[in-house]
This record gives C-alpha cells, sequence and structure tokens, in this order.
C-alpha cells in the first residue's frame, strides 16, 4: 500500500488515469448534521471516491457559498471542534478507509491549535494532506515547510483570474495537486460552468505535470463529466450537502452514496 500524505494523492490520481478517468474528490463537512451521520457518510462515500476533501468547520469560512456556511454552523452548534474532527479522521482510518483525505479548513483555528501540534496530529490521525483557502502562498511558506516535512501536501488555489506570475509561482512549488477554482466567487452549485474554463486549465497545465483538480460550482453528473474531459481532478461540495439536506434522516447516508455514484458514472469516459 502507498504510504500516507503526498505519495497516496499521486497515486489516487495516477490510478485515475490509468482508469481513464478524472478522479472524484466528494467534500463533506465534518459533524455535519451530526458526528455519527458524518461519519458514516463518509465512510460509504469514500467507496466510490478517488480522493476526499473534509471540512473542518470554522465560524468565518469565507470561501463558501450558502450550503458549506449552513453545513458548517450546524456542525459548530453541535460541538465539532478541530481536535474532534482530527478524531474522526482517525475513527475513518480504524473503520479501514484508505483513500486519500484531505482537510479543508481555515488558517485562523490552525494557528490557534499551533502549526507544528496539528501537522504533528494530523499525520498521526491519518490526513494526507491540507486545502487552505485564506493561506496565500506568500504567507504560507512556514506552514507549507511544516507540511512538506512531514511529506503531506498543501494544496495551493488558482482562480481564473490569476496572471502569469502568480500562476508561475504556484506551480514551480506544488506537490499533490492544484485546486482549479472554476468562478470567481464562493463555493456552490451553478447553473452552468465558466465557458473559458478549457482555456484556463490549459494555461496552468502548460507549466506544471502536477494533477489539477477543478472544484467550485460543480452540481451535476454532466457537469462533472465536462470538466473531467479537461481536468485530472473535479471536486463536488454543495451539490452533494444539498442531496444529504433532500433526504430523511434515515437515508442521509443512502442519498449520499447515490448522488456520489452517479458523479463517478458522470467521469466515465
Amino acid at each position: 500500500m502507498t504510504k500516507p500524505g503526498t505519495d497516496r494523492i499521486t497515486a489516487a490520481f495516477a490510478q485515475a488515469q490509468q482508469t481513464q478517468t478524472a478522479a472524484l474528490m466528494p467534500y463533506f463537512t465534518l459533524g455535519y448534521p451530526d458526528a455519527a451521520t458524518s461519519l458514516d457518510i463518509v465512510e460509504a462515500i469514500a467507496r466510490h471516491s478517488d480522493l476526499l476533501e473534509l471540512g473542518v468547520p470554522f465560524s468565518d469560512p469565507l470561501a463558501d457559498g450558502p450550503t458549506v456556511q449552513h453545513s458548517t454552523q450546524v456542525s459548530l452548534e453541535n460541538g465539532t471542534t478541530t481536535v474532534g474532527c482530527l478524531e474522526m479522521v482517525r475513527e475513518l482510518r480504524r473503520r479501514g478507509v484508505q483513500t486519500p483525505i484531505m482537510l479543508m479548513g481555515y488558517v485562523n483555528p490552525i494557528l490557534a491549535y499551533g502549526e507544528d501540534n496539528y501537522v504533528r496530529d494530523a499525520v498521526a490521525a491519518g490526513v494526507d494532506g491540507f486545502i487552505v483557502p485564506d493561506l496565500p502562498p506568500e504567507e504560507a511558506a512556514d506552514f507549507d515547510e511544516k507540511v512538506a516535512a512531514a511529506g503531506l501536501s498543501l494544496v495551493p488555489f488558482l482562480a481564473p483570474t490569476s496572471n502569469p506570475n502568480r500562476i508561475e509561482k504556484v506551480t514551480a512549488t506544488a506537490r499533490g495537486f492544484i485546486y482549479l477554482v472554476s468562478v470567481t466567487g464562493v463555493t456552490g452549485a451553478r447553473s452552468q460552468m465558466r465557458a473559458d474554463l478549457s482555456g484556463f486549465v490549459n494555461r496552468v497545465r502548460a507549466q506544471t505535470a502536477v494533477p489539477l483538480a477543478v472544484g467550485f460550482g460543480i452540481s451535476t453528473p454532466q457537469q462533472a463529466a465536462e470538466v473531467g474531459q479537461i481536468a485530472n481532478g473535479v471536486i463536488v461540495g454543495s451539490a452533494l450537502i444539498n442531496a444529504v439536506n433532500a433526504a430523511d434522516d434515515e437515508n442521509k447516508v443512502e442519498a449520499a452514496v447515490r448522488f456520489v455514484k452517479a458523479l463517478r458514472a458522470g467521469l466515465k469516459r
């Protein structure tokens, strides 16, 4: 088995490429709608996913739209903490989940926890990498050094508005994959994808061999399929949470699995 961290992330993208599909990476908020249900949902969808992006709730999620904001607020009201999120990852590993796990969270809780402690405890829990939307490359060097020393990845962002200098800076140091934001603005399901998305992906691809995963706004299997034709990975969050919200309490896990399986089917080339 591939060792945890960047190597496991790289292997997941390589495996998807071998099967001629884009890697599927669902996002779900830890602790939503409650801790037990979120664990059951993540465990179940992991069987149909190449990677997992798990949200650490924060009171001011600047990059997130209404759906994810609501899920994080409910999770916080349930008493979810950073320590609790790491324990949930540990529990997922105890349950046998081997899928690479990216923790998505904001920088303030990391600083409050202590960067060294956060990386150490994340490694012990079984985390493979971090997605920190409000930590720009210009301010990420110290944390990235700690993450890299532990063999994990700090995933950078690029947006359609990123200029050539920013693209060059990000691609020069990226590990694991690069998160490409498909639209300007916050997360959330959208009715159609940006018309120039392909050009944006190609501009970044011209400068790096690191996998490119596209997120923000992908909400249907058809949209996932369209993005999967031009990118190495597809990230879907708000639409998954919406599918869970629409289900009765006793059917939320099944609804999540059904939605992720539909995305998976859409990605097959």
